[in-house]
């Protein structure tokens, strides 16, 4: 392994950590406003101003995860490994910082909302914490194997298996949501930052079930793309 992408991979690495606790502080300061009592379902109806404002800040932390991992990669799939990389880390240290800060949350299946883009992602902690593991490990796979083999390349069905985990994971995350949505006929005014029928259910909304399966089948699908790319690539033993 070079010295230089070791370089970069620690750059990122610590960048990543520190966008995390970044994140963790201000979230610690919309509890002390909204839930000044500890963060719980159901959610707290926020101004629009501020949820304009939260989608503004998830968007632009996208936008700043992106924009490392174009600097730091050398072609398109090392700035998709970085992206992953930078999320993944991202998302842990946030968790870190909630848990040192605010000793939050209490255990991995405490319910936490993951994001508002474009609709609340929600689920136990241990779901994100899983999704990023897995985000770690295969953007380390596509790097290493990258830096060792100049015509590394993912081929069609390796991409299939990892783009539709990735959407059956998303979908485990928003279908409390969705359902809300779907039930309650709100598709034409769910994009609307105005408080709306939604808002008004989201607020007595107290979620109970994750749908495991699915972010199981999710999570199996990107394995078995691991496992394909290991195989192709004889990085997986072989019995003589």
């Amino acid at each position: 392994m070079d010295k230089n992408f070791k370089k970069i991979l620690l750059s990122v690495l610590i960048y990543s950590i520190a966008m995390g606790f970044l994140e963790a502080i201000i979230v610690v300061y919309l509890r002390d406003i909204y839930y000044p009592q500890g963060f719980k379902f159901p959610l707290m109806i926020i101004p629009d101003s501020t949820l304009r404002v939260e989608i503004l800040r998830e968007f632009c932390t996208l936008v700043m995860l992106v924009s490392i991992a174009v600097i730091a990669g050398k072609n398109k799939l090392e700035m998709f490994s970085y992206f992953l990389f930078s999320f993944a880390v991202w998302d842990l240290a946030y968790y870190v910082g909630l848990k040192l800060i605010l000793n939050w949350p209490s255990s991995f299946f405490t319910w936490d909302i993951l994001f508002l883009i474009p609709i609340p992602w929600i689920g136990p902690v241990l779901a994100p914490v899983i999704s990023s593991v897995f985000m770690i490990i295969l953007s380390l796979l596509f790097l290493f194997i990258n830096r060792k083999n100049d015509n590394f390349k993912i081929i069609t069905t390796e991409w299939i298996l990892i783009f539709s985990g990735a959407v059956i994971i998303f979908i485990s995350f928003i279908w409390n949501y969705a359902e809300i949505i779907i039930s309650n006929n709100l598709l034409k005014n769910i994009f609307s930052l105005k408080q709306s029928v939604f808002i008004k259910i989201s607020q007595k909304y107290i979620p109970r079930d994750f749908h495991w399966e699915l972010f199981s089948l999710g999570i199996f699908s990107i394995c078995f793309s691991i496992f394909l790319i290991l195989k192709r690539y004889g990085l997986i033993l072989k019995k003589d």
